[in-house]
């Protein structure tokens, strides 16, 4: 989570630390948002293309990113009735829901089955 709007730089910053952390290639689901289209990523991330698959998902359609039914999971099932005290404590909470959730292969597998698009 990183506060304010995510710019460019960020998005490489945060890729390239994927790609050092995990040794098998990585595929990325993108919705449209500039830093993901912009010149300044795609000339950046060129250079990983022998490990690097990016797959661009529909312009305004959230029902099929399946990042939009990992949020929703979020919201009414691992936060449900959840009121933090301030912004610490929520983020400090959605990071330990997708901590939990990354043992939960079915429920992050039916993300995916839930849109009518084809991965």
């Amino acid at each position: 989570m990183v506060p304010g709007t995510i710019a460019s730089h960020q998005v490489i910053r945060f890729v390239r630390h994927l790609l050092r952390w995990i040794p098998t290639p990585l595929f990325l689901l993108w919705d449209g948002g500039n830093p993901h289209r912009s010149c300044l990523t795609r000339a950046a991330l060129a250079a990983y293309r022998d490990r690097l698959r990016v797959y661009r998902l529909p312009a305004y359609a959230p029902e099929l990113n399946p990042d939009e039914w990992l949020w929703a999971w979020l919201k009414q099932h691992a936060l449900r009735g959840l009121c933090p005290s301030d912004l610490r404590v929520l983020c400090q909470s959605i990071r330990t829901a997708v901590r939990r959730l990354r043992r939960r292969p079915d429920i992050i597998r039916s993300f995916f089955q839930a849109c009518p698009l084809s991965f």
